[in-house]
């Protein structure tokens, strides 16, 4: 994507930021800087996991936004273990981070830990997840709902509103699974209730993933589409699909339609290529460029208020004690059609950030 190169306060002057906080704040302790200058943020990143290509373009892309908000940056990984998680950020913490950015993958465990900070006065900014529970300075992340919401629409206009899908769900611990999988299912039941769907549980584990599409494929074989609720499925489904003899262009009465969540470079070739029909792009970038953001806002003593903001996104309160920045994530297809009243652009706009990773 091209990124707009702002200086820290035009990146932080947001028209959510209440105008009454915005104006000082100190900067945080951290590392130095020449003589006389003030101390960088120091600020603690865990990353969720490395084993996917999503998040790794995002732990790419911390580095190069913590460099331009000039602060320091500690970095862990938790590798999608809520233990290591909870153990991360007490070393962090005793590194003397002044705020944390992290994305929980089980969103109900992770409570105990933002009470830990919330009582050292630690700000914490969750990426991509929402706690169940608990408190925390900002949490930013695409609408997921409408994540199951654009898949919905895109499958059952290309079925005309009948035959049999399978969803491919990530998991229900994560609000993200449970968002993206209790909208993809109202959204059917409410518009085409003459589709049918398989919804399996996957545990956002590929293997997983493919074992249960063979399974379901085998018992229907009349099934037309495929929902993956992440990338994390993408190459079992095509090769089972390979398998099967359904890996064939859109064209080809035989054609299984694919939509996934992500948009990392891959699923965008494979669109294409015909092999997948749609995504929707998670925008991997701006989730690590707003989440530090926020995070050297709060390190400032910058607050901030439901609102739109200047980057095309809302701020909404999800209750009291916690805000989230509702980050825009279009629908990418082959023609950059309308669907079901959903636009998407093309699979190769440049706005995209998967056409933009070096």
């Amino acid at each position: 994507m091209k990124h707009r190169r702002f200086a820290l306060a035009a990146a932080l002057a947001m028209s959510g930021c209440l105008a009454a906080a915005c104006g000082g704040g100190g900067t945080g302790g951290g590392g130095g800087g020449e003589k006389g200058a003030p101390a960088k943020p120091l600020i603690g990143v865990d990353y969720p996991r490395s084993d996917t290509d999503f998040w790794n373009s995002y732990i790419r892309y911390v580095p190069q936004f913590g460099g331009e908000l000039g602060a320091d940056l500690k970095t862990t990984n938790s590798q999608n273990d809520i233990s290591t998680l909870t153990a991360n950020v007490q070393s962090l913490v005793g590194q003397g981070v002044r705020g944390i950015v992290m994305a929980p993958q089980d969103t109900a465990a992770v409570a105990p830990t933002l009470q830990q900070l919330e009582t050292k006065k630690i700000p914490a900014v969750l990426v991509d997840t929402r706690p169940d529970q608990g408190n925390a300075f900002m949490v930013v992340r695409a609408d997921n709902r409408a994540y199951g919401e654009k898949a919905c629409r895109f499958l059952g206009e290309k079925l005309k509103g009948n035959g049999k899908v399978v969803m491919l769900q990530g998991d229900l611990a994560s609000i993200n699974g449970r968002d993206r999988t209790e909208a993809f299912n109202e959204c059917m039941k409410q518009n085409y209730p003459q589709i049918k769907v398989f919804g399996e549980a996957a545990n956002w584990d590929g293997a997983v993933a493919a074992q249960k599409l063979s399974t379901v494929l085998t018992a229907n074989p009349d099934v037309k589409g495929v929902y993956m609720q992440s990338s994390f499925a993408l190459a079992g489904t095509l090769q089972v699909l390979k398998q099967r003899g359904l890996l064939v262009k859109p064209e080809d009465p035989k054609h299984v339609f694919v939509v996934s969540n992500d948009g990392i470079p891959q699923e965008l070739k494979d669109i294409a290529s015909g092999d997948i029909d749609a995504t929707v792009s998670q925008p991997a970038d701006l989730y690590a460029k707003w989440a530090l953001s926020y995070a050297k806002a709060a390190i400032d003593g910058k607050t901030f208020q439901p609102g739109k903001t200047d980057h095309d996104s809302t701020i909404v309160q999800v209750r009291a004690g916690l805000l989230e920045d509702q980050l825009s994530a279009p629908l990418v297809t082959a023609d950059g059609g309308t669907y079901g009243g959903v636009p998407s652009v093309k699979h190769d706009d440049k706005s995209l950030w998967g056409n933009n990773l070096n």
